[in-house]
Parts: C-alpha cells; sequence; structure tokens
C-alpha cells in the first residue's frame, strides 16, 4: 500500500495478517502501530483490530505510539482501549502524555480512562519520559492529507498555491487548537541541510530568516524545510503536573522513548542521555514523589512482565543477571535542553546477561546482549 491513503482491499488486509503472523511466529511480542505518522495514520481502527487479533492468537500485546496526544487525546485513549478489547488482547499505550497547553491538567481524566479499563479486566498500561518536552518529526506538524504518498507527493501539492494555502490554514487551526499562539515551542533538534537551524525554535528561524515574526511565516518556514527534507525536533508542549501525576501510577512505566545517541552536531531532547537518571535524581530523591523502589520497578519487573519476558526484571535464582548500580544519594541527569550531550553521574556497573558493559563508570568491549524473543516463537531448527 506503500504511503497511500486509502483502505486495505479484502487481498491485502488478508496479507497484512498473514504477516503479522509471521511476525510472531519469529518472535515478537506483539502489534505495535504509529498512528500520528504516514502511513499508519490512514489505519482505521477496524484494521487495526483484525490485525491486533492475530497477534492474541499468539499471546502478543499492542502496543501503540496512539493518534492524537492533543486536543482528541481522549479519542486516541478510548479507540487504544477499544481495539485491546475487541481484539482480546493487552494495551501498551507509549510514552503518555497531554501535548495541548488548553488541556494541561486534565491527565485525572486520561488516566481515568486507563483505569477504568483495567477495572472491566483488560491489561492496560502505559510508559513515560520524564519531561515536559517530546520529539518527533517536523512533518508531524502538517496536515495528514498533505503526507500522503511521501515527500515527492507532497511537494507537487505544495507547488499548487490554493493547495499551499490549505495545507498552511489547517497546521494553523492545528496550533490555535494547540493553545500556543506561535511555534516558539517548537525547537529543532537537527536540520541537515542548515545545521545552525539546530537548537534554535521555529520561530527564532523565521524571524533570523524571514525577518518576520508572524505564525503564517512561521509555517511557511516549517513548510520550506520540511520540502527540504524535514527535521528532527523538540516540542515544549506539556505541563509539568501532569508529568508527576502520571508518574504516580502503579502502572506507569519509565522509558526513555529514545533512539540510540551519538554525540555530534545535533541538539537532541535529553531524554536519551538522562531520563531514567533524572526519575532517579529529581523525582525520587529530590521531589520524593515516588520512591526508589518504585521507581526501580517502573523500569525493571513492570516492563518485563508487560512484555511477556518471564526470566527478566527481578534479582531471582534462574533469572537473567541483569543489573544496574547506582548510588542513589548521587544519581542525576545532567543532559539539558541546551546542552544534551552529557552522560548521568552516579552509575558505575551495568551488567547485562552476568557480563559488565560497564565497570568503574567505563565501558567494556563486551557484548552479551541476546534477542528476546514473544511467546509466540515457533523453533523451525
Amino acid at each position: 500500500m506503500g504511503l497511500g491513503d486509502r483502505e486495505p482491499t479484502p487481498e491485502e488486509l488478508k496479507q497484512m495478517e498473514s504477516l503479522v503472523e509471521e511476525g510472531m511466529r519469529d518472535g515478537a511480542v506483539g502489534l505495535s502501530t504509529g498512528l500520528i505518522y504516514v502511513p499508519g495514520t490512514y489505519a482505521k481502527t477496524e484494521e487495526i483490530v483484525a490485525l491486533a487479533r492475530v497477534a492474541a492468537k499468539y499471546g502478543g500485546l499492542y502496543a501503540t505510539h496512539m493518534r492524537n496526544e492533543g486536543d482528541k487525546v481522549a479519542d486516541a485513549i478510548r479507540e487504544s482501549i477499544q481495539i485491546g478489547e475487541q481484539a482480546g488482547l493487552p494495551v501498551e499505550i507509549s510514552h503518555f502524555k497531554i501535548s495541548n497547553k488548553k488541556l494541561w491538567g486534565q491527565s485525572p481524566m486520561t488516566l481515568g480512562l486507563v483505569r477504568d479499563a483495567r477495572a472491566r479486566g483488560l491489561m492496560v498500561t502505559v510508559d513515560q519520559y520524564a519531561y515536559t518536552a517530546s520529539s518527533t518529526s517536523l512533518d508531524s506538524r502538517l496536515p495528514s492529507w498533505l503526507r500522503a504518498g511521501g515527500l515527492d507527493e507532497a511537494k507537487k501539492r505544495l507547488a499548487d498555491q490554493a493547495t499551499r494555502e490549505r495545507a498552511i490554514k489547517d497546521t494553523k487551526d492545528a496550533l490555535k487548537r494547540s493553545g500556543f499562539k506561535d511555534y516558539g515551542f517548537a525547537v529543532v533538534a537537527s536540520y541537515s541541510p542548515d545545521k545552525s537551524f539546530n537548537g534554535k525554535s521555529i520561530a527564532e528561524i523565521t524571524k533570523e530568516v524571514k525577518k518576520k515574526s508572524d505564525v503564517t511565516s512561521q509555517i511557511e518556514q516549517m513548510l520550506e524545510m520540511y520540502e527540504a527534507g524535514g527535521a528532527g525536533m523538540i516540542y515544549h508542549g506539556m505541563g509539568e503536573d501532569d508529568v508527576k501525576r502520571i508518574m504516580q501510577e502503579p502502572f506507569t512505566m519509565i522509558a526513555s522513548d529514545s533512539g540510540v545517541r551519538q554525540i555530534d552536531e545535533s541538539v537532541p531532547h535529553p531524554r536519551g542521555y538522562g531520563n531514567n537518571a533524572r526519575v532517579l535524581g529529581h523525582y525520587v530523591r529530590e521531589l520524593k514523589l515516588i520512591s526508589v523502589e518504585d521507581a526501580i520497578r517502573k523500569m525493571t519487573s513492570l516492563p518485563a512482565q508487560t512484555f511477556g519476558f518471564r526470566d527478566r526484571g527481578l534479582i531471582r535464582e534462574g533469572f537473567a543477571a541483569d543489573l544496574v548500580i547506582f548510588d542513589e544519594n548521587t544519581i542525576i541527569d545532567q543532559a539539558t535542553f541546551d546542552k544534551p550531550h552529557q552522560f548521568p553521574l552516579g552509575i558505575s556497573f551495568v551488567i547485562v546477561n552476568g557480563a559488565p558493559v560497564i565497570e568503574d563508570n567505563q565501558m567494556t568491549a563486551a557484548r552479551p546482549g541476546v534477542a528476546l524473543m514473544g511467546p509466540g516463537k515457533v523453533d523451525k531448527s
């Protein structure tokens, strides 16, 4: 189907179901979706339910970057839960948050939707990173209809002035719904065509490049950057009270939501360096928001149990020796949004499958990691 905005034919859906089945038999732990990204954004609920049912047959779960984390966040949570209930499998909602200034403080409602589903018997968990900013692509702020078919097709659409004006209007409407007045909250993490943009907001870049500060000019700047290949972004869009409230829930896991970072000219989200240390240092030791025991549970046994890894996540005889040795009095993140390429303090040893990979604060040459397989893994030997 490529990047097309259309429903699958019955034959295509059958092929997709067979691909999920193949993946589960190869050892996948479940089905995941990214419903704000092309082409996932075009998938209807019924299509996802059909695929999730296949994963359920093999004991898998449904993990989702749900469809909306802003003005329609409640609808997106309900859809995630609906898929789990109709397909008959557990649900894991990735990086649970509220990315809408108008809805800051509404986390009791969003968490309540999860609690209600759990009370009905559906296993629902969420994960969270410990910051008030998210990080994703620039194009996620643009209308999904514009992005159908990929960048080349989008460029053709944007070459038509009327279509370009429609894209600007739809983007402007989305900004208004978010509660922000302009794109000062949207900061470039990495932009290959001009690395001087890294670390600056769209509002700042527009003022530099176009000598203008109005929202229309900012959106035009975003479209030009998208046409040039896009950018990695950081969006300062969440409220601290919601972050704290979500962290205190028993069903919330701690996750960085980051790829592996390399020290370069980019200015990425600091979560790639400091997320878990930030939880243990700032939220546990300094704020006393949750206990150190509960924080560790949210990082270890709860994720292992959620994803079905039965020999991980606890210090117990017969389990894999995956251990992190840290000083609870000194552990803290050092990475900041201005200077993200900084490692945390207070972690002296990391042991994977019994072999030290960090020893006395230094990386070793050991590579003891192994692929972890889901419950549907079929031995083909």
